[in-house]
């Protein structure tokens, strides 16, 4: 079973359970560490010969183009991580159509790739910003991945169908590859595809859910995870000690479990893991700006 990793593409100050607001102009004053943090990441596929798929923010690719040609060069796939790393649902439509057509300019600028796929910042189409989908299917998107069919305090929705899916929209079908989790029962659900949960967790966690959705549901996972994870130098920017923990906690021993990650499953891009053409017709969802 081939699973999609997937690479968040931001800096360290970018997180939203840090809670700085997205300022670019102070942005472009703090230290940046993300062309460190992600050739790491690349080193590591490399010794794996794994292909990922890198949502990449806007903002990064128009302050270091040459990472995002690197990421191209290797042979990864280029996706689009918004702009600004605003919420969606704290945007008005005209606000995110603005944001996700500034970032695929800025990515396509830095390495001559229109991204196709997209990730909202923290997984922020929601219930109440499903409305995204059709501004996503308008500006050129085919894939999206932006959904947990979890609950979480800031994102998720619960009940969501848990497998890849093509989505109707006004503006044409867009394909949801919502993030991996394992079926508890027949209403629990367990998120377990990697990030803060690989990080936070003990790996056998991570592995078990994996096994579960690879070899009892016969179904691909799509996991993550961000460069600055994997840095244990990582500016620490938040005292709050519920942020501090699920911002910074584990990030010394994750590269580790991402090596392990990587050596017992296999990996490749969404695309691969995930081909348009192999999966059913759209489901009879509404959605509309």
């Amino acid at each position: 079973m081939i699973n999609a990793l997937s690479i968040d593409v931001e800096e360290y100050f970018h997180p939203s359970e840090l809670g700085i607001p997205p300022d670019v102009a102070r942005w472009r004053s703090m230290p940046s560490h993300v062309v460190e943090q992600t050739r790491e990441v690349l080193d590591i596929l490399d010794r794996h010969s794994v292909s990922a798929t890198f949502f990449i923010l806007g903002w990064v690719a128009e302050q270091q183009p040459e990472l995002i040609r690197q990421i191209q060069r290797a042979g990864h796939e280029i996706a689009c991580h918004s702009y600004a790393h605003r919420l969606v649902y704290d945007l008005t439509p005209a606000k995110f159509r603005e944001d996700t057509s500034k970032a695929v300019r800025a990515i396509a600028d830095a390495c001559g790739v229109v991204p196709t796929a997209y990730r909202a910042p923290s997984y922020s189409i929601t219930e109440r910003s499903f409305w995204a989908l059709e501004i996503l299917a308008e500006c050129g998107f085919t894939r999206d991945s932006s959904i947990y069919p979890i609950a979480h305090d800031r994102y998720g929705i619960r009940g969501f169908h848990r497998f890849a899916q093509q989505i109707p929209t006004p503006s044409g079908p867009i394909y949801e590859i919502p993030m991996a989790t394992a079926k508890l029962s027949r209403t629990r659900v367990a998120p377990v595809a990697g990030g803060g949960y690989l990080r936070l967790l003990p790996y056998a966690y991570t592995a078990a859910g994996l096994r579960k959705l690879n070899q009892e549901e016969q179904r691909p996972a799509c996991c993550y995870f961000h460069p600055w994870e994997l840095d244990p130098e990582v500016p620490r920017l938040t005292r709050s000690r519920v942020s501090s923990w699920r911002t910074y906690h584990g990030i010394t021993g994750m590269a580790r479990k991402l090596e392990r990650l990587l050596g017992d499953f296999r990996f490749s891009t969404l695309s691969a893991a995930f081909p348009l053409a192999l999966e059913a017709r759209p489901k009879a969802l509404a959605v509309g700006a």
